[in-house]
């Protein structure tokens, strides 16, 4: 059994593990044949993790070890320990999985989340409090909760009814369309008439230099969610 970990060197006595930078994960050459995959981290390294994998061939499946702020991921499927996985593989047990859909915006997937609403000002000025006591864990994300009320008050209702604007949240699917709100992927496009656009996606704030927004259904990836 061969297991790679990504951005943080774990070790257990009966198993194998091959640690490794998210920044090598591109360059390594025998990604189809390691049978899990850890991702140490929050939504948005998991994001990346899947970005670089969605283009290369490999059949693991992940082991979630969340260390972010939210991990909306690791929530949804309720993660057990990432000790608990490896031992329970160390006794050649099998370990429950189940499959997590993800979606391509151009050049970009993301498993969750999209969007350049009030979203992406939240993440902007979370980012911006990331220092000092505020560098972990949630604070930082409800005061800026908190900061940006008034202006999500005013704002949102007139984002709902521009084409321009969007927010997807797929783990809402009951909404399957709300205004310019999207709890269900099919398939989007998106005229934002600008060639520069600042995206959230999972958590992280990237730059779209298209106009056009295409967004779909990318594939799934298995996730361990049970020792």
């Amino acid at each position: 059994m061969k297991i790679l970990s990504i951005n943080k060197v774990i070790e257990h006595p009966s198993l194998t593990i091959i640690s490794l930078p998210e920044a090598e994960l591109a360059s390594h050459t025998d990604l189809s044949n390691y049978h899990f995959i850890i991702i140490n981290g929050g939504d948005g390294t998991i994001r990346r993790v899947v970005k670089i994998l969605h283009t290369l061939q490999h059949n693991a499946t992940f082991i979630l070890h969340p260390t972010g702020s939210f991990n909306v991921i690791a929530k949804l499927h309720r993660v057990p320990q990432v000790n608990a996985i490896l031992d329970t593989l160390a006794k050649g047990e099998t370990v429950q999985s189940e499959k997590h859909h993800y979606f391509s915006l151009n050049d970009e997937v993301f498993l969750f989340s999209a969007g350049n609403m009030g979203d992406l000002q939240h993440i902007f000025l979370s980012e911006t409090l990331r220092f000092g006591l505020l560098k972990k864990g949630i604070a930082k994300y409800i005061l800026a909760a908190l900061f940006l009320l008034p202006v999500h008050l005013i704002m949102t209702p007139f984002m709902l009814l521009s084409p321009r604007r969007f927010f997807i949240f797929s783990p809402a699917r009951f909404i399957k369309k709300f205004g310019s709100f999207y709890g269900e992927v099919d398939e989007i496009c998106i005229d934002l008439e600008n060639g520069y656009n600042l995206i959230e996606l999972d958590g992280d704030v990237v730059t779209i230099n298209q106009s056009i927004l295409n967004i779909k259904p990318a594939g799934t990836i298995t996730l361990v969610h049970k020792a």
